[in-house]
């Protein structure tokens, strides 16, 4: 008997929304990749320059805000976890534990596509842990470990 390799999901923006709730122009992520359930998955994030952070962040030299990398990670493993234990349409809500070991490496700006790299490290009930790394065109710009609770439907 031969054994297969599962063949990964992905998730397109009407399904993110039907796992987490985050709407425009807090919404992070435009599309999922590589979805292996309960291991990792590939967020994709198009930075563009007409999101209204730029206009203060900054006038004249727009950087994608770190914090809001951080928050694209995390809306990332929602998505897994969501994937994971069956959270589609189930209204679960996620909430930051922690944030770990975080190093910006470079500045994303308007024009770059980042590639949002999550492992889920320790999950299966309420509490997650993941390791994640943003990556631009295959150069690290951050890399952080972070913990997560889901508040999950009652049943």
């Amino acid at each position: 008997m031969t054994e297969t390799t599962p063949q990964p999901l992905s998730a397109d923006l009407d399904l993110i929304q039907r796992i987490i709730p985050h709407r425009y122009p807090f919404l992070l992520v435009d599309k999922v990749r590589d979805i292996f359930i309960n291991e990792s998955c590939v967020g994709i994030k198009c930075v563009t320059i007409n999101e209204p952070q730029f206009t203060g962040h900054f006038p004249g030299m727009p950087v994608f805000p770190g914090v809001m990398i951080i928050e694209a990670m995390a809306q990332t493993s929602g998505i897994l976890v969501g994937l994971s234990m069956d959270l589609v349409d189930k209204n679960a809500k996620v909430f930051f534990m922690g944030v770990d070991g975080v190093k910006f490496r470079r500045k994303v700006v308007p024009g770059d596509v980042l590639e949002l790299h999550v492992k889920a490290l320790r999950g299966g009930g309420k509490v997650w842990k993941f390791e994640g790394r943003a990556m631009v065109e295959g150069e690290l710009a951050c890399e952080a470990t972070f913990t997560a609770m889901f508040d999950l439907p009652k049943a």
